[in-house]
């Protein structure tokens, strides 16, 4: 079983109460929007990171980072990029080969919005954290955490970190 801390939309913000989150994590996972690549120095000093960059991202990032990030995590396929879409608004730049070979875990970011859905259609879970940084128009930063287990995706948890000011 993998303990999963999913983070997005940073925006070269890090601070104690997301190092408390990653120190309880076994991966950390960040779906773009990593900003200054300080914070996944950091992280990476904590945890196995897997990542992509997001579109504010620089050519430091996009060097160090994939678009897109597929890979399987215990027995669950698991697809991370950053501007992916929801179900049934999925990016048109993504669709048909998400349609043809779906993960059973779709993870973006993006748009600062906590977001959880099944898509019936494809049989996938999908998930945005919403963003942990401060900058965007979000009013709670926010972060997902979930176990891998075998095949199963469970103890899914949202963590609100403080209201922003």
């Amino acid at each position: 079983m993998k303990k999963i801390l999913l983070l997005s939309d940073t925006h070269s913000h890090m601070d104690d109460t997301i190092l408390k989150y990653v120190q309880q994590a076994d991966e950390v996972w960040h779906a773009g929007d990593i900003g200054d690549l300080a914070v996944t120095d950091t992280l990476k000093k904590w945890k196995p990171l897997r990542a992509v960059y997001g579109n504010i991202d620089d050519d430091k990032a996009r060097l160090e980072f994939p678009l897109h990030n597929r890979f399987m995590c215990e027995d669950v396929d698991v697809w991370i990029t950053h501007i992916g879409g929801y179900p049934g608004k999925y990016n048109p730049n993504i669709r048909a080969e998400l349609t043809a070979n779906p993960p059973k875990l779709f993870i973006c970011g993006h748009s600062h919005i906590l977001k959880v859905m099944f898509d019936k259609k494809l049989n996938l879970l999908h998930m945005n954290p919403g963003a942990a940084g401060k900058s965007g128009f979000h009013d709670v930063r926010t972060m997902l955490r979930f176990a891998i287990d075998g095949d199963k995706i469970k103890d899914l948890e949202i963590i609100e970190i403080e209201k922003r000011v």
